[in-house]
């Protein structure tokens, strides 16, 4: 947890607003609401015809310290699909935190009060991911299978990653990019983001959004596949069992 510190005392003074966030959606003609209680900003767009809602103000994540800025975006992914991208240090954190729960006798099990990343880390088994090896000292990466993962990153998404890694995100900013619920989150700590770092996070957050969905149609496919083959089978056995089949009981 030494990064949360060190995170938490190199804070701007004066504190964070949203001018920059504000500037940037009055770029691109979105429409900025204020929160009703507290301080905070609610921005709303699309993709494809998919609705994506933008929230920036107070965390709801306890690993992050102040601002959180997080995306969602209903995609009517598979249930099944859960894949996630977390920045290499938050992932320790997360994992030694569980560790240390479960070792001081404080969880015994792996239930609803933790949040779905630190479950999935601690639940789901370490598999070789080959598409994050370049990023590996920045990112981390675990699903509830290994080649929808690779899937997902490899290629464009691995590009924007990259990317963010070398601009916008720093190393010590907890960043989580996840599908769950047949939605795409993403959450990173963000005290004054600018419009610069906006078109960037969005153009990453529409790479996972497309990459998830291509993603999804294969694993369909192939569920589709599995499943014609199977009433194929059984069709065919059944077809070649003897017509007298009842009147040998």
């Amino acid at each position: 947890m030494l990064e949360s510190f060190k995170r938490w005392f190199a804070r701007e003074p004066g504190g964070p607003d949203g001018r920059g966030l504000v500037q940037w959606a009055r770029q691109h003609d979105y429409e900025v609401k204020r929160v009703r209680e507290g301080e905070g900003l609610v921005i709303e767009g699309n993709l494809h015809r998919h609705p994506w809602r933008l929230e920036w103000g107070a965390p709801q994540r306890s690993y992050i310290l102040d601002r959180e800025l997080r995306l969602r975006m209903e995609l009517a992914l598979p249930q099944g699909l859960q894949m996630l991208v977390i920045s290499r240090g938050l992932a320790e954190e997360l994992e030694q935190a569980a560790y240390a729960m479960f070792t001081e006798g404080m969880q015994t099990r792996l239930d609803s009060g933790m949040p779905e990343e630190m479950r999935w880390l601690a639940m789901f088994e370490k598999t070789q991911v080959p598409a994050i090896k370049p990023l590996r000292h920045r990112f981390s990466a675990v699903g509830s299978a290994a080649a929808p993962v690779n899937g997902w990153i490899e290629g464009e998404l691995c590009a924007r990653l990259g990317e963010a890694a070398r601009s916008w995100l720093q190393p010590d900013d907890p960043f989580v990019l996840m599908t769950l619920r047949g939605r795409l989150y993403l959450r990173v700590e963000s005290l004054q983001p600018s419009p610069e770092q906006m078109d960037e996070l969005l153009k990453l957050y529409e790479t996972a959004a497309e990459r998830a969905l291509a993603v999804a149609a294969e694993v369909n496919a192939q569920q589709q596949g599995w499943s014609t083959t199977m009433s194929t089978a059984w069709q065919t056995a059944y077809e070649d069992l003897p017509d007298d089949l009842d009147d040998r009981r």
